[in-house]
């Protein structure tokens, strides 16, 4: 399997509007934390997210959290 491509290696505070989202498990979309389609021929899907009201969270760029999206630090091991 490929590794994701790690975009950065510390999170993006990012405000999540409700509704369905779809985050980039690649690291390679242009439109950081989100789909755009750029995994396309890769064994990469994105991930479906629904988040229920509007939130502030710590956003994973490292793509290598248990907890996706959310960051839980490791990029700390990195």
């Amino acid at each position: 399997m490929s590794e994701a491509k790690i975009v950065r290696r510390q999170p993006a505070i990012t405000t999540l509007n409700a509704g369905t989202r779809y985050w980039y498990s690649c690291g390679r979309s242009a439109i950081q934390l989100f789909c755009d389609g750029s995994h396309q021929g890769t064994e990469f899907t994105p991930l479906v997210v629904k988040v229920k009201a509007t939130t502030e969270a710590a956003s994973c760029q490292c793509q290598h959290t248990s907890t996706p999206p959310c960051c839980d630090g490791s990029h700390n091991q990195l």
